[in-house]
């Protein structure tokens, strides 16, 4: 006869769970949360594709301009919007509010030739 186990134990874990350490708060949600939070307060982003248009249009945006854009962009977000075409002064930005980007800007003598698609919102500034 045998004595004692014939395999040694181990603790068993649940198949798809994680060690969880005590005291440290795994809520999903909020660790979102706080990365979109810290991704929007890096401030707003210009995609290369924005530098080049901004940069072969001649157009320069002071840090006020570059403010009022994010005011924009937030009040856009507070909305629900994802793709908004910001209309400032002489100016046409299409922007990416769920990423904070700006994807292309168009001056005023070239607004009037341009069809804006993909967006789903408009903010006049």
């Amino acid at each position: 006869m045998i004595e004692g186990p014939i395999f040694p134990t181990q603790p068993i874990q649940p198949l798809g769970r994680v060690n969880r350490q005590p005291g440290v708060s795994h809520n999903r949600t909020a660790g979102f949360d706080q990365v979109l939070e810290k991704e929007i307060s890096r401030g707003l982003k210009f995609s290369k594709h924005a530098q080049e248009r901004l940069q072969s249009r001649n157009i320069k945006l002071s840090p006020q301009d570059v403010e009022r854009i994010q005011e924009a962009v937030t009040q856009a977000r507070s909305k629900g919007s994802r793709d908004s075409l910001i209309i400032m002064d002489r100016l046409a930005l299409v922007v990416s509010i769920k990423n904070n980007t700006v994807i292309t800007a168009v001056d005023d003598s070239n607004i009037k030739q341009n069809v804006f698609t993909n967006i789903d919102s408009a903010v006049i500034i």
